[in-house]
């Protein structure tokens, strides 16, 4: 089963990749992405979704397609919709998603 830590592992590990590949490998600060955050939270809205935090940018994005509900990450976005469009990503959205909305509906 995945977990939170997973998604944010998973997401550290795609978006220095996609920038050590990059010819800005020198411009790279690793360290701001030890500051990841995933989450979900059925209260905010009903759709399923995540969230994401890098740093101090923090965006909604929708589990359907990746779309953007609110926020903003500047040009770490496109690394999140890429990163989304890799096999297994959504599905173990979703998965999380699933387990969040039993435990809701347990309490």
């Amino acid at each position: 089963m995945a977990t939170f830590k997973d998604m944010e592992d998973s997401l550290r590990s795609f978006i220095i990749q996609e920038q050590s590949d990059a010819h800005n490998v020198k411009s790279v600060n690793v360290a701001k992405y030890n500051n990841i955050k995933v989450w979900m939270d059925a209260t905010k809205y009903v759709q399923p979704h995540f969230f994401i935090r890098i740093s101090i940018s923090e965006a909604v994005f929708s589990l359907a397609d990746c779309s953007k509900l609110n926020g903003g990450l500047g040009y770490e976005e496109r690394f999140v919709q890429k990163w989304f469009s890799r096999m297994g990503i959504k599905e173990k959205f979703v998965e999380l998603w699933t387990n969040a909305e039993k435990s809701k509906d347990d309490k």
